[in-house]
C-alpha cells in the first residue's frame, strides 16, 4: 500500500479492499491476525519493522488504523480499546490549567467523564449549546482554550454543528478542534477536509457495523503536533489498546462500510418521514427532514445521506416512552448503534444525570432491513398510546 494507491482509488475501493494489503508470506488477500504481544529484535538489537511490543505497534491494529486514516484523509490514526477510551484520550493529553470548550449535546459518557474527572485534573471546562457558534465564540479564550470538542450529528437529538465555521473560530483562538463523527462516518462527512484537527469514532458503531466489536479510533490531520504526540504517549503508558482479534474484525467491518451506511441512511429517512406525520409522535429529530433546524448545514457537510440515527418523542413522559418501546417486535430494545440490525431504546434510561435528554425520547438506530417491516413495527408500537 502506497500514498499513490490511496490517491488513485476512491474511498469505496479503499474500504472494500482494506487498502489492498496482501499477506507477504502467503499472498492471502485477507491479512492474518497477529496475536503476538512481543516482537523479536535483530542481532544488533534493532526493532523488527519498528516493532517491539503490541501496546505500541501491533500489526493488526496498524492495518485498521491505516484504513480509517485513508478514509478520513488523515495523516495518522490510533485505535483504542473502546469508543470512550478514544473520546477521552485528547482530554487526558491536555495539561492542568488548559481550557476546553465542549458542546452540551454529545455522547453522555464524555460529559460524565468531564464532570467526574475533568475538573479534578485541572481542566477549565466551558460548555456551549450544540450548534450555537455565537455561544462558542463567547467562551473561546485565546491562549487558554486548547481544545474544542464537537459531535455532529450529536447524540441523541442529532443536532448539527457547522464544522468549517467552528474550526475557523477555534483556530483564530489558537485551539485545536476535535470532532466526534461516529454518527456521520467518513461515508458522509470528512471533518478534516472541513478544517478539523482530530476526528473521533466509536468504532464499535458504524465502522464495525455488526455489533460484535468494542473499539475506538482517533485520526489526526497532522501527526507532528505536541497534542498528538501526547495522545500517542497516553495510549502507550495508560494502555487502552485494541486487541488483535478486535482490530481484525474492525477492518473486516469497514470493508462493507460503503454498502451499509447508504442503506441505513435510506431507511432512516423513510422512517423519519413516516414518524413526522404520525399523530402519536410529538417530535422527530433527524437531519434529513427539511423542517429540522440544522438541515441546511447538514446538506452542505453530509454527502450522500444524513445518517442512520434518529430519535422521536411521544406525548407524555418516561412511562409512555417505555410503554411504546416495550411493544417492539422487530426492533431490538438495546443500547449502542450502527449495526445491521435496527435498535431502539428509551435513551434517558441509558444515560447519566449530566444530560438533559427528554424523558419521552426514543432513540432509533436503523439497520438494513426492509423499511416496510420497520414502519409496521413502529405502527403497532405507537398504537398503544
Amino acid at each position: 500500500m502506497t500514498d499513490d494507491y490511496i490517491r488513485r482509488n476512491a474511498p469505496e475501493t479503499l474500504a472494500a479492499q482494506a487498502l489492498g494489503l496482501e499477506d507477504a508470506e502467503t499472498g492471502a488477500v485477507v491479512p492474518p491476525i497477529h496475536v503476538a504481544t512481543t516482537f523479536a529484535r535483530g542481532e544488533d538489537y534493532e526493532k523488527t519493522q519498528g516493532r517491539s511490543y503490541i501496546r505500541d505497534h501491533g500489526p493488526s491494529q496498524q492495518h485498521a488504523e491505516q484504513v480509517i486514516a485513508a478514509l478520513e484523509g488523515g495523516a495518522e490514526a490510533l485505535t483504542f480499546a473502546s469508543g470512550i477510551a478514544a473520546c477521552t484520550a485528547p482530554f487526558h493529553a491536555l495539561k492542568s490549567g488548559d481550557g476546553v470548550a465542549v458542546s452540551r449535546t454529545i455522547y453522555h459518557g464524555v460529559l460524565t467523564w468531564l464532570e467526574v474527572f475533568g475538573v479534578e485534573r485541572g481542566l477549565h471546562i466551558d460548555y456551549f449549546d450544540t450548534g450555537d457558534l455565537e455561544q462558542l465564540g463567547d467562551i473561546l479564550r485565546h491562549g487558554r482554550t486548547k481544545l474544542v470538542w464537537l459531535e455532529t450529528p450529536a447524540n441523541p437529538t442529532w443536532v448539527i454543528t457547522d464544522i468549517a465555521r467552528a474550526a475557523e473560530m477555534a483556530h483564530e483562538a489558537g485551539a485545536v478542534v476535535a470532532v466526534d463523527s461516529t454518527a456521520a462516518t467518513p461515508v458522509l462527512t470528512r471533518p478534516i477536509e472541513l478544517g478539523a484537527d482530530i476526528v473521533c469514532h466509536s468504532a464499535t458503531k458504524f465502522l464495525n457495523g455488526h455489533s460484535d466489536v468494542i473499539a475506538g479510533v482517533l485520526v489526526t490531520a497532522d501527526a507532528t503536533t505536541e497534542l498528538w504526540d501526547r495522545i500517542r504517549q497516553h495510549r502507550i503508558y495508560a494502555g487502552p489498546v485494541l486487541g488483535s482479534f478486535e482490530a481484525y474484525l474492525l477492518t473486516r467491518g469497514m470493508r462493507t462500510l460503503f454498502l451499509r451506511v447508504p442503506k441505513q441512511c435510506e431507511n432512516a429517512l423513510i422512517v423519519a418521514r413516516y414518524l413526522d406525520t404520525h399523530p402519536n409522535v410529538e417530535a422527530v429529530h433527524y437531519p434529513g427532514l427539511q423542517n429540522f433546524p440544522g438541515h441546511e448545514i447538514a446538506m452542505r457537510q453530509m454527502q450522500g445521506g444524513f445518517g442512520g440515527m434518529l430519535s422521536f418523542q411521544v406525548p407524555g413522559g418516561r412511562a409512555e416512552a417505555i410503554k411504546v418501546a416495550s411493544h417492539a417486535r422487530l426492533f431490538k430494545r438495546a443500547t449502542s448503534l450502527g449495526g445491521v440490525e435496527s435498535l431502539l431504546e428509551h435513551r434517558k434510561s441509558s444515560e447519566s444525570d449530566v444530560t438533559d435528554t427528554p424523558e419521552n425520547l426514543i432513540r432509533v438506530s436503523t439497520g438494513i432491513e426492509n423499511p416496510d417491516d420497520l414502519m409496521a413495527d413502529l405502527e403497532q408500537m405507537l398504537s398503544v398510546l
